[in-house]
């Protein structure tokens, strides 16, 4: 059987991603607008319950170690997304239990939301390897594309029916819709991912089985590995940080209402959408996903330091231009930075591309955990010491844009290192630290 699988077997992977997205857009959307408008509860309930399922992802690299050492990452996406149709479902039923009774319902959901976290972390961070391993290097970024173009297809089929079969609400409804969902979306899952692995894949021998620590201090040892892990980190800091003060902004400097800046929302959503999609129709013809994620990141920050400038400017900058461009700078280079993380699986000691993968997905997950509260908080601060809405968004924007060209330079030094063969090289992560912040 050949080792590399083609596109019908990338589109059937793709599709364990619509599953995943079809439960996840109804935990963390639906699910938190019931808590706080039909139950009037305090919108930090919700927020707790989805920190938790963020902080679960710390768990990625040894959900990642468990595929390495069985060898097969197929039971692994199967029994994760199992865990998470189960958590999916019991937030529904955690949902309507907080009706009558606060206290259980939030200790149900805090329970659902953490099986929610280990069933994406588990499913995802092996489908990810998974696709590592199956898809030849050329067409990576096309599958990274596919993946997450289909995950975002799951939010909109989801989102779509499941809101008109909740009419007209109530619990019940809830729960049953969730719970259907949740099935059917398990089932999609099991399908698309049979067979698909093949049997080649091997377990790593008892009497040569590292320990979990041991495996993780190994690959924390290859520099690659460890500047790769940083890279994601503030990089992906940098694409959540604007998440919950776009909006504000564009309200507060431009004057745009409710209905038109949530519009707006929506343009960088299809920015992002067409970013992802430029990757994956011109990353195997023109230019390597190493270059694709560092203009990504270089653009992104234009069209960041363009929002500063248009604060500044007024009411006759091209903002919505702006916007789907950032979205789409986002988009380019969030999908190629998926790629070269499918890349670098297998850059450095064997048997470690799911502990590789999950230290990336945790760092990943952590940084959209604290960007967007730290955007805020950025916010705040920069009003409190300037005493001016525009020069206090103008500076937010303009740090992000160096956090993404700090993300360029850490991506351009990183992702050589693994093309040139230095994996085998390790320096202390100062080291690794002072070189990434000298370099140039």
């Amino acid at each position: 059987m050949s080792r590399h699988i083609g596109w019908l077997g990338i589109v059937r992977l793709g599709l364990v991603q619509t599953a995943l997205g079809a439960i996840i857009v109804l935990t963390t959307s639906t699910l938190n607008r019931v808590m706080v408008v039909e139950l009037a509860l305090p919108a930090m309930i919700p927020g707790a319950l989805v920190g938790i399922h963020h902080v679960v992802q710390l768990l990625r690299p040894r959900l990642g170690y468990g595929s390495d050492v069985g060898g097969r990452r197929t039971p692994w996406i199967i029994g994760g997304m199992a865990v998470l149709a189960l958590g999916g479902f019991g937030a529904a039923v955690a949902t309507a239990v907080m009706e009558s009774n606060v206290t259980l319902g939030v200790i149900l959901g805090a329970i659902a939301f953490t099986a929610i976290g280990l069933g994406a972390g588990a499913a995802g961070t092996s489908l990810l390897v998974l696709l590592a391993k199956r898809v030849e290097p050329k067409r990576r970024g096309a599958a990274a594309t596919t993946a997450w173009v289909m995950m975002i297809v799951g939010f909109i089929i989801t989102a779509g029916i499941g809101g008109k079969l909740l009419d007209p609400f109530s619990l019940e409804r809830l729960m049953l819709v969730s719970g259907v969902v949740s099935l059917l979306a398990f089932t999609l899952a099991l399908a698309a991912v049979w067979g698909v692995e093949g049997e080649h894949a091997a377990a790593i021998e008892e009497e040569q089985r590292p320990s979990f620590r041991t495996a993780l201090a190994q690959v924390w040892d290859e520099p690659v590995a460890r500047g790769f892990t940083l890279f994601v980190f503030i990089s992906m800091l940098s694409y959540s940080l604007q998440d919950l003060i776009l909006e504000p902004f564009a309200g507060a400097i431009f004057g745009l209402t409710p209905g038109q800046s949530t519009m707006l929302s929506g343009l960088q959503h299809g920015g992002v959408l067409c970013g992802m999609l430029l990757v994956g129709f011109l990353s195997g013809r023109f230019g390597t996903l190493r270059q694709w994620t560092i203009g990504g990141c270089l653009a992104s920050a234009l069209a960041l330091l363009a929002l500063a400038s248009g604060g500044i400017v007024g009411a006759e900058w091209p903002l919505r231009a702006n916007v789907f461009l950032l979205g789409a700078a986002n988009g380019a280079f969030a999908v190629s930075a998926i790629g070269s993380m499918m890349n670098l699986a297998g850059a450095g000691r064997a048997s470690r591309e799911g502990v590789r993968m999950g230290l990336w997905g945790a760092a990943q997950a952590i940084a959209f955990a604290i960007g967007g509260f730290m955007g805020t908080v950025a916010a705040d601060a920069a009003r409190a010491l300037l005493d001016s809405q525009i020069h206090a968004y103008a500076v937010v924007f303009a740090g992000e844009a160096l956090l993404f060209i700090y993300s360029a330079r850490l991506a351009a030094r990183f992702i050589v290192a693994a093309e040139a063969g230095e994996a085998d090289k390790t320096p202390t992560t100062g080291e690794l630290l002072a070189q990434a912040a000298n370099q140039g």
